[in-house]
């Protein structure tokens, strides 16, 4: 799989939603399940306007050329080393310059996020969701715990398949003494919405699947299980200073 399309399986969900991007999810969807990309993909994953000036950020902070390098894809979305790269001053002009968040948030909420980026924040898909409060989609609303729990990216055990449907075990999003933490595990059914041959259709139990917006986006490894969850919990403890 290829950069591009890997972004297009974590896009997907909240694009079907109408909640960001392009309204052209049935385009995505046949990219998608045709395993194929070409230049009118990555004209419509540009069109995301959250998603995509991170990875041009991570990218040039990186002295990578293409921000839909699958290093760049994978640090966005998942978490890897090239997350390390980017110095502070980078990142606030990033969410200043690039998303207006000064002119979108409230003085106090600013300011928060602002002294987030001091205490070490990454440009991780979990801190954009954990940290900015207010959705920057096509719907600028106050997060909910709910949605905070689908927008993040949240891994899981596949226990069993039954068709189309799929048993994950995860760890929600939860409340505990009023601050932001991952609960224990809870079964959850999904439906394979991506029948992308490679992975998603053909899923067998012990495989570990990353979900978004409700949707089976991928299958990744332990490895790259552990780097979610510790960009995940890293960003939950920031977020967790300003609540």
């Amino acid at each position: 799989m290829d950069g591009v399309l890997k972004c297009s399986r974590y896009a997907f969900g909240p694009n079907r939603l109408h909640y960001c991007g392009p309204d052209a999810n049935r385009e995505i969807f046949s990219y998608i399940q045709e395993n194929q990309n070409d230049a009118g993909l990555e004209i419509l994953m540009k069109q995301f306007r959250t998603m995509y000036p991170y990875l041009r950020r991570i990218a040039t902070s990186n002295g990578i050329q293409d921000p839909f390098d699958i290093r760049v894809v994978e640090a966005y979305w998942i978490g890897n080393q090239l997350l390390e790269n980017i110095s502070r001053n980078e990142l606030y002009r990033h969410l200043v310059d690039d998303h207006g968040l000064k002119k979108k948030l409230d003085i106090k909420s600013f300011t928060h996020l602002t002294d987030l980026i001091g205490k070490g924040a990454l440009p991780h898909h979990s801190f954009h969701v954990f940290a900015v409060w207010k959705r920057t989609g096509h719907e600028e609303k106050a997060h909910t715990l709910e949605s905070m729990d689908s927008c993040r990216i949240s891994w899981g055990l596949v226990t069993s398949t039954d068709g189309p449907f799929v048993t994950v075990q995860r760890k929600p999003l939860t409340l505990q003494n009023s601050k932001l933490a991952l609960g224990e595990l809870v079964s959850e059914r999904f439906t394979r919405t991506l029948d992308a041959r490679d992975d998603i259709e053909s899923l067998t139990t012990g495989k570990i699947v990353t979900i978004h917006w409700g949707v089976l986006c991928e299958t990744i490894s332990k490895r790259q299980a552990t780097m979610l969850q510790r960009y995940t919990l890293e960003s939950i403890a920031l977020a967790n200073q300003i609540i």
